[in-house]
């Protein structure tokens, strides 16, 4: 198996699109330059506006940001996760948060559409309804590539285990989890959460990430990281944009699988209590 760098990046996006992906691009540019083969952007990287105005920024998957990442993938030669996107929905009001991956010859290689949205009321202040706005996806998504089987997710998704064993089922070998984590949630569960996925699941995680005061009036965690299959974070980004990297090695993956396989071990018994109410029916 192959040995590859991998970057992430961490930005601050605004609802400038232009400059979003001016900067999306620098970036890009910057982590090829040092040498990344397989390079992520965070969720929502072209555009975070008010959501009465997300419509009007919605895209199709032909749009100019997606078709900018194709270009640059295809130029730069290297795997590009154009973290997510607002993608419109024909005839509807709400649209997908959609994460694509581009093979280095600039082809979409997997569609994404986040499938858990997230709805919460913090203690801290902070109300989010992603579903006011946003529709659930429903499938799955991993894509054979040329530097290992790579599995789609998006942000609130870290906090449901069953999509990742249907990822790791699937084949995957690297997770992406491009995301836009709140402050207060990221602090407390951040790291725990990207760590216990790639644990479980024994497999890479790439998590690019929003940080700094946001258009909405919290603050975002940034702490983009990538994560080895034995939990252990290889590389972290501070307060700030910019890029980390780390070098990926799919012989090592395959090593802890073959040692540790507790892929191999798992059983799903049923649950007792279950069982005398199905027999109770």
């Amino acid at each position: 198996m192959a040995t590859i760098i991998a970057a992430a990046v961490q930005m601050s996006s605004t609802s400038d699109k232009a400059a979003n992906l001016a900067r999306a691009e620098k970036l890009i540019r910057a982590a090829a330059g040092r040498g990344a083969q397989f390079v992520a952007l965070p969720e929502m990287f072209n555009w975070r506006g008010k959501r009465n105005e997300e419509h009007a920024a919605a895209e199709d998957l032909d749009g100019p940001t997606l078709s900018l990442a194709a270009r640059l993938a295809a130029e730069l030669r290297i795997h590009l996760l154009a973290g997510s996107i607002a993608e419109r929905i024909d005839g509807r009001a709400k649209n997908y948060n959609t994460s694509v991956l581009f093979g280095d010859d600039g082809a979409r290689l997997a569609v994404y559409r986040k499938i858990h949205l997230f709805d919460v009321e913090l203690p801290s202040g902070v109300s989010i309804r992603e579903s006011a706005i946003k529709q659930a996806g429903d499938k799955v998504a991993v894509a054979r590539t040329s530097v290992g089987r790579v599995g789609l997710s998006v942000c609130y998704d870290v906090r449901f285990p069953e999509l990742y064993r249907a990822l790791a089922s699937a084949g995957a070998e690297l997770v992406t989890v491009p995301s836009a984590f709140t402050f207060a949630t990221g602090e407390a569960h951040w790291e725990v959460l990207l760590r216990a996925r790639a644990i479980e699941n024994q497999v890479f995680v790439l998590a690019p990430g929003q940080f700094g005061r946001n258009v909405h009036g919290f603050d975002d965690y940034g702490n983009s990281m990538i994560i080895d299959p034995w939990g252990r974070v290889l590389a972290r980004m501070g307060d700030r944009e910019g890029v980390v990297l780390a070098e990926l090695d799919f012989g090592y993956l395959e090593r802890v699988r073959a040692e540790f396989p507790c892929l191999n071990h798992r059983r799903l018994p049923e649950a007792e209590g279950l069982r005398g109410e199905a027999q109770a029916r």
